[in-house]
C-alpha cells in the first residue's frame, strides 16, 4: 500500500481490481481542515480516465508492473502482433489496447510494452517515428506569408499536417505525443 501523496504523474495503483495510471496530480492545502488530493487516471484494463480525490493520508494498492521491449511485426484486423526482443515470443494485443497509436506503427517499430502478471496493458511509443511520405497535396505558390500547411498521407496511409515545402518521397519525423511534424529528415 502507497499513500496518496505519492501519486505523481506516471504512477500505477490498484483501486476494486481496477489498475490506474495517474495522468495528472494536484495537492490542495486549505487554511483550514485536511489537505485532499485531486488526481486524473486512466484506467489500463478499459481506457476510460477518471477525476478522484483522496483525502491526505488515506492509501491505495500499488502493484508491479513488467516492461519490454518489443518489435512491431504485423496486423491481423484487431490484433497487433509484437515480438519480444528479448525471449522472442509474439504476444498479440488488441487496437483498444493501442487507441491512437496505431497511426505511428510499421513494421520494425520498437515500443516498451507493460505487463500485469501476463496482461498487456499499455504501449509506450518512442518519441518520434520517421516516415516516407507518399501523397501530397500541391503547394499554392506564394503563399508563404505565413506557416502554410498541407496534408500529406505517409508510408503506413494516415495523414499528418506538414509545411508546405513537403514533398512526395521526402521523410519526415513526427513527434508521437501531439501527432505533429518535427522535422524533415531527407528528401
Amino acid at each position: 500500500m502507497i499513500d496518496v501523496n505519492e501519486l505523481r504523474k506516471g504512477v500505477t495503483f490498484q483501486i476494486d481490481n481496477d489498475l490506474y495510471k495517474v495522468l495528472d496530480y494536484h495537492h490542495n492545502k486549505p487554511g483550514r481542515g485536511a489537505a485532499t488530493i485531486r488526481i486524473k487516471a486512466r484506467n489500463l484494463r478499459t481506457g476510460a480516465t477518471i477525476d478522484k480525490t483522496f483525502g491526505s493520508g488515506e492509501r491505495v494498492q500499488d502493484i508491479r508492473l513488467e516492461y519490454h521491449t518489443v518489435q512491431f511485426l504485423y496486423s491481423d484486423g484487431d490484433l497487433y502482433y509484437f515480438m519480444d526482443t528479448e525471449t522472442f515470443e509474439q504476444p498479440g494485443i488488441s487496437k483498444e489496447l493501442l487507441g491512437d497509436n496505431i497511426a505511428y506503427l510499421k513494421e520494425g517499430t520498437e515500443v516498451k510494452l507493460t505487463y500485469f502478471g501476463t496482461e498487456p496493458l499499455d504501449v509506450e511509443m518512442p518519441t518520434t517515428v520517421d516516415f516516407e511520405v507518399v501523397e501530397s497535396e500541391a503547394a499554392v505558390r506564394g503563399d508563404t506569408a505565413t506557416g502554410v500547411n498541407k496534408k500529406v498521407k505517409v508510408d503506413t496511409g494516415f495523414e499528418f499536417s506538414v509545411p508546405a515545402f513537403i514533398n512526395n518521397g521526402d521523410i519526415i519525423r513526427i513527434d508521437t505525443r501531439t501527432g505533429e511534424y518535427v522535422t524533415r529528415v531527407q528528401n
